[in-house]
């Protein structure tokens, strides 16, 4: 059974297809397709296993293919610009496409090289992690790492369609299966409190691969972020929400180098450091804390950063955010449990608090 959702952008609206054996369907890419000319952009790791697949799919196209180094180290210029020398050297034209066939750092990179390339391009999204499939494929986001901070350098750029085949999380090592639950929470707590209970209650099966109850967290976290990017397609407004736990967490990938962390991993610990300011400001209890704390621990999740990142580091590191504005940082936090909102309505002494300064005040994440 394949269910297909909408991402309602007027005239860049696309269709998120969600479905078990459907990467080799070719209806699925061809409506798509303006041009002849397809580029497939994979990685090391990806490319044995459904390179193929794909390719199977695009029979009669003019195909050619970029494999790159797995890994968000090699999210960077340098290696970005192996996308552009290979559209170059095949005279790819303004109708042709991208597909990104990969996780997150490939979408992203993928999506930047389209956005890119002659002033931009067509790209379809075929995510191949958990954490791909329920967040970094929809929305448009796409970018590239600079060694100061995370996505830092990038554009939004929609994708023409994407293709979710939920079998290719069967080839998923557990740890990167863990990281993409970090996302799925994220949708629970800051809009979603009926699919936060639902998230607490299926972890086990979630973590065991249960077929059934992965495509119904994929699908709920796909409308979510559908509704989200529809109603504020460049972040201006309520999809900064979905960064919930991101600007620590990206403080964490970047401060204990890049690869080091998964992203998920990082995000995790985020949330829990944002719920933690949560509680300091009392707008949630302590109990909300443990509850959160205890969902990001099931999901096989860190819920605290790493020891060695000072609060100084950590400070440093969260100034360089897309969220900063006029010298202000401002963090998503929670006021509820499926209620978020953005701020910087928070005193500084709290914040190094929760970065576990010593001195400024009870940690609570012993909760």
């Amino acid at each position: 059974m394949m269910h297909t959702l909408t991402v309602a952008l007027g005239e860049r609206s696309y269709s998120i297809y969600i479905g078990s054996g459907i990467l080799t369907n070719p209806e699925l890419y061809r409506p798509h397709l303006r041009g002849r000319q397809v580029m497939i952009v994979t990685n090391e790791t990806v490319a044995p296993l459904y390179l193929d697949q794909v390719r199977a799919g695009l029979e009669g196209i003019g195909l050619g293919t970029v494999i790159l180094p797995d890994g968000e180290v090699y999210k960077t210029q340098e290696i970005l610009s192996r996308v552009y020398d290979a559209l170059l050297e095949a005279r790819f034209g303004r109708d042709c496409a991208l597909i990104a066939l990969g996780g997150g750092v490939i979408g992203d990179m993928a999506g930047f090289a389209a956005a890119c390339y002659q002033r931009g391009v067509d790209f379809i999204q075929v995510p191949t992690t958990l954490l791909a499939q329920v967040d970094s494929s929809v929305g448009g986001k796409t970018g590239i790492n600079h060694p100061l901070g995370k996505n830092m350098i990038g554009a939004f750029h929609q994708p023409r369609a994407v293709i979710a085949d939920t079998l290719t999380l069967d080839t998923l090592p557990d740890r990167e299966l863990c990281a993409g639950l970090a996302e799925v929470i994220k949708y629970g707590l800051i809009r979603d409190p009926g699919f936060f209970d639902w998230i607490e209650s299926h972890l086990t099966a979630l973590r065991h691969r249960d077929p059934g109850t992965l495509a119904q967290a994929i699908r709920r976290s796909c409308e979510n972020k559908a509704e989200v990017v529809a109603a504020d397609e460049r972040e201006s407004g309520q999809r900064a929400l979905l960064n919930l736990g991101h600007t620590f967490g990206h403080a964490i990938e970047t401060g204990a180098g890049y690869g080091n962390w998964l992203h998920g991993e990082a995000v995790g610990a985020g949330i829990c450091m944002a719920a933690d300011l949560s509680v300091r400001l009392g707008w949630i209890g302590a109990d909300d804390l443990g509850r959160i704390r205890g969902v990001i621990a099931a999901a096989g999740l860190p819920v605290d950063p790493p020891r060695d990142l000072s609060a100084e580091r950590f400070l440093e590191l969260m100034a360089v955010d897309k969220k900063v504005l006029d010298g202000r940082l401002r963090l998503v936090l929670l006021r509820g449990i499926g209620e978020a909102c953005v701020s910087a309505d928070f005193a500084p002494a709290l914040l190094r608090a929760t970065l576990g300064e010593e001195g400024a005040g009870l940690r609570l994440s012993h909760l």
